[in-house]
C-alpha cells in the first residue's frame, strides 16, 4: 500500500521536537511495510504562507509517486487544501486537537486563526473519505452527518521499547537531581493552553503542606532523554485547559509513573480506574492533595499493561487496515 502523508509538523534542525509524535507514527507505518511518502509543509518556520505552494506541491507528488490513498496528519487550513485538491483518491485527515477545539486561551490573532483553522477542518471533514480522531471526544465536535463509519479513533502510538521502567535513582544522578527531592514533571510546551501558572501554584500549595516538591519543566529535552525525566520524576501533572490525547501522558504510564490530572482530553480513560494516579479540579489545592496522597504512598503504579493498545506497532496495523476500508 503506498500513502502519501501530508503534515505541518516534524522534526527540523532548527525545531528538534516538532511533531515528534507525527515523525513516530510516520515510522511505524513503514516498519509494518507501508510504503510512505512525506509531503512536508514547514509551516513552523514559513508561517501561513507556507500553505500559497500547497497545491502545487500536492498535485506534483501524486504525480510522482502515485499513492493509492492520501492521509494529512493535521486538520486546519491544511485539510482543506488537500481535501479540494485531490479528488481522484481517497483522502483520510486526522484531527489531534486543537484543530476541532480551537485555541481560546490564546492571543486575540491567534484566536481568530485557529477559529478559521476549526471551520477548515470541518469542512475538510466533510470532503474527505475517512476520519481519524485521536480522541473519542474529539468526535463530538464533527459535524453530525458524518456516517461513524467513516471515523475512527486511533490515537498516536507510543514507543515502548523506548518509555519503560527504569531505575529511579539511577535516572536522578544522570540529571544530577537530589533523591530526596519529591520531583514534579510538567510538559511546559510555552503555550498558555498548559497553564504553567496553575501548575506553578499546586506545587506552591504542595509546599505549603509539607512536602519538599520541585516543578521540573520538560521543554526542550532530547526525545530520547524523555523517558529519564519520567523515570526520574515522581509525578507527571497536567493542568491544560484543553487536550487531544495527549502523548506525554500514555509514556508516563508505560513508564509506571504516577499522573495527577484535570479532568481534560481523554486522559480521564486512560487514567481513572489505576490505582496510584488521579483526577483533580482545575484548582491548585486540590491538585497540591492528590500530588501529597502520591508522596505518601511512594510507589510506582501498574500502568504499562493499560497502554500496549496505543504500542506505536499496533496503532499503525490499525491505521493500516482503516485506510484499507476507505480506499
Amino acid at each position: 500500500m503506498r500513502i502519501l502523508a501530508v503534515t505541518n509538523m516534524l522534526p527540523t534542525p532548527n525545531h528538534l521536537h516538532a511533531g515528534r509524535f507525527i515523525h513516530e507514527q510516520i515510522e511505524a507505518l513503514r516498519k509494518i511495510g507501508l510504503d510512505i511518502d512525506v509531503l512536508f509543509v514547514n509551516r513552523v518556520e514559513e508561517g501561513m504562507r507556507a500553505y500559497a505552494s500547497l497545491p502545487a506541491m500536492l498535485r506534483k507528488a501524486v504525480a510522482r509517486f502515485q499513492p493509492d490513498l492520501v492521509h494529512v496528519m493535521y486538520g486546519g487550513i491544511m485539510s482543506l487544501i488537500v481535501t479540494h485538491v485531490v479528488r481522484n483518491r481517497s483522502v483520510v485527515v486526522t484531527f489531534h486537537g486543537s484543530d476541532l477545539l480551537g485555541q481560546p486561551f490564546q492571543r486575540p490573532l491567534r484566536r481568530l486563526l485557529s477559529a478559521c483553522g476549526v471551520i477548515a477542518s470541518r469542512e475538510a471533514a466533510i470532503r474527505s473519505s475517512g476520519i481519524v480522531a485521536v480522541a473519542e471526544h474529539l468526535v463530538r465536535r464533527l459535524p453530525a452527518n458524518i456516517p461513524s463509519s467513516r471515523i475512527q479513533i486511533i490515537p498516536c502510538g507510543i514507543n515502548m521499547d523506548l518509555f519503560k521502567p527504569i531505575d529511579r535513582s539511577l535516572c536522578r544522578e544522570r540529571l544530577g537531581w537530589k533523591q530526596d527531592t519529591f520531583n514534579i514533571l510538567f510538559q511546559n510546551t510555552g503555550s498558555p493552553v498548559k497553564r504553567p501558572e496553575l501548575a506553578a501554584a499546586a506545587v506552591e500549595c504542595l509546599r505549603e503542606l509539607g512536602v519538599n516538591a520541585y516543578l521540573r519543566h520538560l521543554r526542550g529535552v532530547e526525545y530520547e532523554e524523555v523517558p529519564i525525566w519520567l523515570n526520574a520524576s515522581d509525578a507527571l501533572l497536567v493542568t491544560s485547559h484543553h487536550e487531544g490525547s495527549p502523548t506525554i501522558v500514555k509514556e508516563a504510564l508505560a513508564c509506571n509513573l504516577p499522573i495527577v490530572s484535570v479532568r481534560v482530553g481523554d486522559i480521564p480513560h486512560r487514567i481513572q480506574e489505576i490505582r496510584g494516579c488521579y483526577l483533580s479540579a482545575s484548582d491548585a489545592m486540590d491538585l497540591a492533595v492528590n500530588l501529597r496522597t502520591v508522596k505518601m504512598n511512594s510507589a510506582r503504579i501498574e500502568g504499562r499493561e493499560t497502554v500496549r493498545s496505543v504500542s506505536a506497532d499496533h496503532c499503525a496495523h490499525l491505521l493500516s487496515h482503516f485506510y484499507a476500508r476507505m480506499m
